[in-house]
């Protein structure tokens, strides 16, 4: 994943079902049984996101903690993740991370 900062990003002010769906799917693939032990919630503040309550963040890559995916005006996938300084990083997922199905 290419980190990235957030001024280069410019994000959806609203998700269709449709991409709602895709990004659940996506993570799905990725990690596996996502419902049964990550919620997600559709929220539409400052942009649109899946966003996971605290009660069921999903760590990732040890010391970095999963808070929500989105999608881009230029329809790139975009994950938030708040990383050992609780400080909020954001990543682009490659096309070719979703074919290989690399995790987080």
């Amino acid at each position: 994943m290419k980190t990235v900062s957030v001024s280069e990003l410019t994000f959806k002010n609203h998700l269709s079902m449709v991409e709602q769906i895709a990004l659940k799917d996506l993570l799905l693939k990725w990690v596996g049984g996502i419902d049964e032990f990550l919620r997600l919630e559709y929220t539409e503040s400052v942009f649109a996101k899946l966003e996971a309550t605290q009660a069921t963040a999903l760590p990732i890559n040890e010391d970095e903690l999963f808070r929500y995916v989105t999608i881009t005006e230029d329809n790139q996938i975009v994950i938030g993740v708040l990383d050992s300084n609780q400080e909020l990083e954001h990543r682009i997922i490659s096309l070719d991370e979703v074919l290989r199905g690399k995790h987080f």
